[in-house]
């Protein structure tokens, strides 16, 4: 399964594709013809494994859903930090960064169902999404939530390679957890922020499965 928010990129693949397949058939030379083949077949399989879309279900063990926060992301947990969190969730936060590389599924999904309160696309530097400045200094799209009283932030950051985002949320919208909501293409990160003392399920190091991996789980009173 491929997602929908690739359409574009992967029309231009199969248009530069047919224009090289045109160029190696074009040409009398054996060597020309074995290179534009080999850039043709690497040009189609890198872009099939970037935009695949595989269904995905929240492992909770058979717990309910809504008693977990989700990855947003699929990736490797590079950041762990308490913060001051302004903007949405105004106060402590702990701050659970994604790092998506080339090879992981792009596609991003809500970390938990509940309403969108909060949409705020801030422009900046595009510098490599792993490394800890880019939290504050890359281009990113802003998602605040509420899930049943609680709030969470988490934010799409651009990378060095990535530089366009894709977020479909609207304001005061309804959304499910694991729903698909956009994806930043080609390398990135995704910064989740929850209030802190929120139990974590995860540590620095781990990989998360967007839509799968269970992040954090909310305490039993609120």
């Amino acid at each position: 399964m491929f997602t929908r928010y690739g359409t574009d990129v992967i029309i231009g693949v199969l248009v530069t594709v047919a224009i090289i397949v045109a160029l190696a058939l074009w040409s009398d030379e054996r060597w020309v013809r074995i290179v534009c083949f080999a850039v043709a077949a690497f040009l189609v399989l890198f872009t099939a494994n970037f935009f695949r879309d595989p269904d995905r279900t929240a492992n909770t063990g058979g717990k309910p859903v809504d008693d977990f926060v989700i990855s947003p992301a699929d990736g490797k947990v590079v950041l762990i930090k308490e913060v001051d969190e302004p903007d949405y969730i105004g106060g402590r936060a702990t701050m659970v960064s994604i790092f998506m590389s080339p090879l992981d599924v792009h596609v991003n999904r809500m970390p938990a169902s509940g309403t969108v309160e909060y949409l705020k696309y801030i422009p900046g530097k595009f510098l490599v999404a792993s490394e800890p400045e880019a939290v504050s200094q890359n281009e990113r799209q802003c998602i605040g939530m509420n899930a049943g009283g609680r709030k969470i932030l988490f934010n799409q950051v651009t990378g060095y390679v990535a530089r366009r985002i894709v977020c479909t949320l609207k304001q005061g919208q309804t959304v499910t957890s694991g729903e698909r909501f956009g994806m930043i293409k080609f390398g990135s990160r995704v910064d989740v922020y929850l209030p802190a003392g929120t139990p974590l399920l995860v540590k620095e190091g781990d990989v998360t499965r967007s839509g799968e991996t269970p992040i954090a789980r909310w305490q039993a009173a609120h």
